[in-house]
């Protein structure tokens, strides 16, 4: 075994000491957390332990990534990452960590790039930046039990915080410039939804968040309000240390304009964001007005497609209300399209060439919605074959398996939608989702998308005089208090 001389863990310790709380990884309260810590040391340990970070071009690419806590934009980087790192014919391995810390880990060359959307304008010493992937606005995101601040200087008398290290601390840090009064609580070791929960709980006045964070948050928060924006929208990228390969820098380049070519890159964000923003309140008398005033231009397209695919028309009208409102022409900014709101993904597999036709968009989610019915065992009998197979075409059908799954480790029953959306929410949680094949979702996104269908559903039937298929176990305008609880 090589000898490790002191003169190198000096260095080490030297190095560590240069990180946010070094000392206190241990102590977390979060076990999860504690862990990924010592992963992260062990990782830097050998990439130095007398193993220099090989070239990139020798077949194996080191990439910093967000921590799985993150949620979406874990993935979303990963999977960015992973395809990097095939274009270049080379294994990938990922060093997780803080964003905080994976600046520091990157100027001290321990990978050769971080996949953490950094902000492109940010000013990072030792850094280059590749070209950015996606833009989102920086906004202050206050609980509107409270009267907003209508301009930023009216944050310096506000209770703010931003997580430590991020592309919003960044943003909070350039607005400082012209603003000194400004302050923030720099937060360590949380993520924006647990910074978010503190604003809707009324711990915090505001939180720096992005649009994304927020439309997230939103689904489980609805007091929480976008005041005003913070700067000008981030373009986020990846890092690249100051002396990093030229070439590599080129590569990032080809690469992202490859994805943004072919479709790759807008069917990701459609994967990991494309939900977002989609579910909103129960208005329960602008969905009166629109049953008098816009579903009869569009009832006879949902009966059709109800005879086609033997669903009840007013449950696939329900779903293409929560969807786009009876909206046609719907289109999300990540280019979710049509009255049933369907990704590209989605389209192709059923074969609809025009998702703004709405005769097209309807039977294509009917015939979508149908398909994911029939893949589930036959003994799950109705209400709850429909009401799971609801939740599957929101966050897709392995998702829905895996909440299946801890609702049967939870010796609950998996076949029973009532049980599956206690557990179901718990997907975004790492200590559950990292035990599953399918990893983190935003299951309680389809909880919540289920349980507006149910109400809107319970309405019609009440509404339109005939018969339903089956009856609604829930009364509309119910609170829902035990799924609330989960949720916070």
């Amino acid at each position: 075994m090589q000898r490790i001389s002191s003169e190198y863990y000096q260095q080490r310790r030297a190095f560590y000491q240069q990180l946010p709380n070094f000392g206190q990884n241990v102590q977390m309260r979060n076990p999860t957390r504690s862990m990924q810590a010592a992963l992260i040391c062990s990782c830097l340990l050998l990439t130095a332990c007398g193993q220099q970070l090989p070239a990139w071009h020798s077949g194996k690419l080191v990439i910093i990534v967000p921590e799985a806590a993150q949620g979406a934009k874990a993935e979303f980087e990963r999977e960015l990452a992973q395809l990097f790192a095939d274009q270049l014919h080379s294994s990938l391995e990922t060093l997780t960590m803080p964003q905080d810390q994976a600046v520091t880990a990157l100027q001290q060359h321990h990978a050769h790039l971080a996949a953490i959307a950094l902000r492109r304008d940010t000013e990072i010493a030792e850094l280059q930046f590749g070209p950015s992937y996606q833009n989102v606005r920086e906004l202050a995101v206050c609980n509107n039990e409270f009267p907003p601040p209508k301009q930023l200087a009216d944050l310096a008398a506000r209770k703010l915080a931003a997580v430590a290290g991020s592309v919003q601390e960044a943003t909070l840090r350039e607005a400082q410039k012209t603003l000194p009064s400004l302050q923030w609580q720099s937060r360590q070791k949380l993520t924006p939804r647990e910074l978010l929960a503190e604003v809707a709980e009324g711990t915090l006045d505001c939180a720096a968040a992005n649009e994304l964070q927020l439309a997230d948050a939103y689904n489980y928060h609805p007091n929480l309000v976008a005041a005003l924006d913070i700067a000008t929208p981030s373009e986020l990228t990846w890092g690249f240390p100051k002396d990093a390969d030229p070439e590599l820098l080129a590569q990032a380049r080809i690469f992202f304009d490859r994805i943004r070519q072919d479709g790759t890159l807008n069917r990701l964000l459609d994967r990991y964001y494309g939900h977002n923003n989609r579910l909103a309140r129960m208005d329960a008398a602008a969905f009166i007005t629109k049953i008098k005033n816009v579903l009869p231009h569009y009832r006879r397209l949902f009966e059709e497609a109800a005879s086609i695919t033997g669903e009840d028309w007013r449950i696939l009208a329900a779903l293409a209300y929560q969807e786009s409102q009876w909206d046609p022409l719907a289109t999300s900014r990540t280019n979710v399209r049509g009255m049933m709101m369907l990704t590209e993904d989605t389209a192709d597999r059923m074969k609809l060439n025009n998702r703004l036709d709405a005769r097209e968009n309807i039977l294509a989610g009917a015939k979508y919605l149908m398909l994911l019915k029939e893949q589930m065992p036959e003994r799950i009998p109705e209400p709850d074959r429909t009401w799971l197979a609801l939740a599957a075409y929101n966050q897709g059908y392995g998702h829905l398996e895996d909440a299946r799954i801890l609702t049967r480790r939870a010796g609950l029953d998996p076949d029973s939608w009532s049980d599956v959306k206690k557990w179901m929410p718990r997907l975004n949680q790492p200590g559950y989702y990292e035990t599953l094949k399918r990893g983190y979702a935003r299951g309680g996104e389809a909880v919540i998308l289920v349980e507006n269908i149910r109400n809107y559903y319970d309405m019609l039937t009440r509404l339109e005089p005939e018969q339903a298929s089956f009856t609604s176990e829930l009364t509309s305008f119910e609170l829902i208090e035990p799924l609330q609880r989960l949720l916070h």
